[in-house]
């Protein structure tokens, strides 16, 4: 018998040493409501497609993993589960038999646009026995800067009114806007998280050719200030160039690009504006990049906003709603258009922001190591679960169930 098949004759003695802890954060568990909405968080209006796409013919569309059809009868959108309960076709590929109604492919079951109440059984007559008894969930949905909207409800409740959602200067003043719907991969967390993220522009986006001709600093010093429901991304520092110890100095200048300003900024991420829009100041940003629930990013420049709306769709993939907004009117929104469609889209909504796509779609985390410039992923992780907290709650009291006690 060798020593190695040899059976123990000892009590075997157990290490003292003990295994080193893995560095960072192992989990989301500090914020439990973030941790748990990898599919979005409910009880919110979310911008599904462009108004221009939904007509007579139903499409389909997946938000916080709903499978929703959207369709349009008579000028509104609606929205309805998208399942029939008969054999679980999917409506989206149906059409419209009747007004006011959808109808699945398979065998013809009818539902009512407004109420998703069976309405009709084609293939089992006019006096079949379910018609009225059963339906599919239907989902509010609201027009806004061009797009569809639609609830997600946490229960049954009545949903909040959209234009308290929206970002307050779009609600009241006239504007002019352009942007890009598209689906992409990734969680919408590390969307959003990439969104108000203070330290990947500098690094990521040097070589976008949207800052061709603009520097960006090479590292900052932020503070989060947090303003009615906007969490602000404030710059104290900004720093053009840095000696690093022991491997050498860094610079985002370049020969080519434009002497950036010895002042600190709030408007924009390239430099001080020498002139801003009259409505964009008077907002009074504490700073450029600000964040709300339940993930819409505004970046303020002098001239424009950007703005950048998450959509959950599944654990796995987002729609990127991204749209710039000028505050402007009459034949001023020729050249926005003009200049939008000639250059920015491409250059902006495209290029710029397919290197915040990469990233997002490789992101994974946790586990996770954050440093200094995280304060604003924490402090986004703060605010939603504060105030997603506060809509459990306040949904719970409003339910049925609470107001029968």
């Amino acid at each position: 018998m060798t020593v190695e098949d040899s059976p123990d004759t000892a009590t075997p003695v157990r290490s003292r040493r003990r295994k080193p802890a893995e560095p960072g954060r192992q989990d989301w568990s500090s914020w439990p409501h973030y941790d748990g909405a990898a599919a979005g968080f409910r009880g919110y209006w979310y911008p599904v497609t462009w108004s221009s796409q939904i007509t007579g013919k139903p499409l389909p569309f997946t938000v916080c993993g709903e499978r929703i059809a959207l369709i349009r009868d008579s000028g509104t959108a609606y929205a309805l589960h998208n399942r029939c309960p008969h054999r679980g076709v999917p409506l989206s590929e149906g059409n419209q038999q009747f007004p006011g109604t959808v109808s699945c492919p398979y065998h013809g079951w009818t539902f009512d646009l407004p109420t998703g109440r069976l309405s009709a059984v084609i293939t089992d007559g006019p006096d079949c026995r379910l018609t009225g008894k059963l339906g599919v969930r239907t989902y509010p949905v609201e027009e806004r800067l061009g797009m569809v909207w639609v609830y997600i409800p946490i229960a049954d409740e009545e949903p909040h009114p959209i234009d308290s959602q929206l970002p307050e200067e779009l609600v009241g003043n006239a504007f002019v806007m352009g942007g890009r719907i598209e689906p992409r991969g990734g969680n919408w967390r590390f969307a959003c998280e990439n969104g108000f993220d203070e330290g990947h522009a500098k690094y990521l986006h040097r070589t976008a050719l949207w800052r061709l001709f603009k520097p960006m600093p090479t590292w900052n010093i932020t503070r989060i200030v947090p303003r009615g429901r906007w969490i602000f991304r404030v710059q104290d520092e900004v720093h053009w160039e840095a000696e690093y110890p022991g491997v050498g100095r860094w610079t985002n200048k370049r020969w080519w690009k434009m002497q950036p300003p010895k002042e600190t900024f709030n408007i924009g991420n390239t430099g001080k504006a020498g002139s801003i829009d009259p409505t964009i100041e008077a907002q009074e940003f504490p700073g450029f990049a600000s964040l709300s629930m339940p993930g819409v990013l505004r970046i303020a420049y002098p001239k424009f906003i950007h703005y950048e709306f998450y959509v959950p769709v599944d654990e796995d993939n987002h729609r990127y709603v991204g749209v710039m907004v000028n505050f402007t009117e009459g034949w001023d929104t020729l050249r926005f258009y003009a200049k939008y469609l000639g250059a920015i889209r491409w250059l902006f909504h495209g290029q710029f922001s397919g290197q915040d796509a990469w990233m997002v779609d490789v992101t994974d985390a946790p586990p996770e190591k954050l440093y200094r410039p995280d304060i604003s992923l924490t402090a986004w992780r703060n605010l939603s679960e504060e105030e997603y907290g506060k809509k459990l709650a306040a949904a719970d009291a409003d339910s049925p169930a609470q107001k029968e006690v």
